[in-house]
């Protein structure tokens, strides 16, 4: 069984029901969520031992956090108990013109104010073949970026792979600080994600002839970014997603794996969207599954896009699909018949 670690931090979902706005709703539903943590779900449902590594306050809140996870079959003996709080995000759902929005309340979370010490990367990275984490984590706090520094240096001596998701977060960090941190940090990376505005954000390259906002996309010139981040840090592939947003609740969805100076891209796929949050990283876990899997270049894209594709039509942050289901989409069956 193939093992994988990811780090970074869990938090609480909180979620006015169906469409309704923040300031309609009386009450909110709780979930728990996290790019990491989404990734580590994602792949335990593929089958693989998936350990997700944070610090979690020891109480009950806390533990709620766990076992959202435990029950998906994700390894949570490295958490590390202790700290004051869970992080929270708030996610007003979209529709039609009007963007979801997300409001954090993190700050002094218990894995933003972990240390080094906290973890004992020897005993965490025992038999792993592949550690992951985005930019999410290193701009929690300057301590977690050293402490991301650490585990990357730890995971290359001991020649497991290492991938991140760029994730840049505005209201997190600045694009300054965010290029300084991450950009020592990648030197450590084999795989990269990315989407539309990440790359720019973070180290100032982009793609000619596109408009996010007009849901035009110039395959030529995400060729060109991903060329221009290999060349820079020396990837063995740089995985983009292209995603055309006609509505909140309409998407084109594409991407774009880059590995060996040779660009393969996915089909594309026309989604009305239950739920966006997480389908990055259920794009990251699909890649993750499929490269780790022996999968072509090709496939692990289609495999990756496919299984980012089913996340957007379940509700919450964690993607709760199977290898089969993502194999049948991406060999083309898109019907969405019912299955007898």
């Amino acid at each position: 069984m193939k093992k994988v670690v990811t780090f970074g931090e869990l938090m609480l979902r909180l979620a006015p029901e169906n469409y309704l706005r923040f300031v309609q709703s009386d009450k909110f539903e709780a979930t728990f969520g996290g790019a990491e943590a989404n990734v580590a779900v994602s792949l335990a449902n593929y089958g693989f031992d998936a350990q997700f590594v944070s610090k979690l306050p020891d109480h009950e809140i806390g533990q709620m956090a766990v076992n959202s996870l435990r029950k998906f079959g994700v390894n949570t003996s490295k958490i590390v108990r202790g700290g004051d709080r869970v992080g929270i995000y708030y996610c007003e759902k979209g529709a039609s013109q009007r963007p979801s929005k997300v409001i954090y309340d993190r700050a002094n979370s218990s894995i933003a104010t972990a240390k080094e010490d906290d973890f004992d990367w020897e005993s965490i990275f025992e038999g792993v073949e592949w550690f992951h984490w985005t930019g999410i984590t290193p701009a929690l706090s300057d301590s977690v970026a050293a402490i991301t520094l650490k585990a990357c240096k730890e995971a290359k001596k001991r020649g497991i792979t290492i991938s991140t998701d760029l994730n840049f977060r505005k209201k997190l960090w600045s694009k300054e600080k965010a290029g300084e941190v991450m950009g020592e940090l990648c030197k450590y990376v084999d795989y990269c994600i990315a989407n539309e505005e990440d790359a720019k954000d973070v180290f100032g390259i982009e793609a000619d002839g596109t408009d996010i906002y007009s849901g035009k996309l110039n395959h030529e010139g995400y060729i060109s970014v991903a060329q221009k981040l290999t060349d820079r840090f020396g990837f063995k592939g740089v995985a983009i997603t292209l995603r055309e947003s006609l509505s909140a609740n309409d998407n084109n969805w594409s991407a774009m794996l880059y590995t060996d100076g040779k660009a393969h891209f996915s089909k594309k796929y026309a989604m009305h969207i239950v739920d966006r949050v997480g389908g990055g990283d259920s794009f990251g876990g699909g890649l993750i599954y499929s490269l780790l899997s022996g999968y072509s270049a090709q496939d692990a894209i289609e495999f990756a896009v496919a299984a980012s594709c089913l996340k957007h039509s379940i509700e919450g942050d964690y993607n709760m699909v199977s290898v089969k289901e993502v194999q049948t989409l991406a060999g083309g069956d898109a019907s969405g018949r019912v299955q007898r």
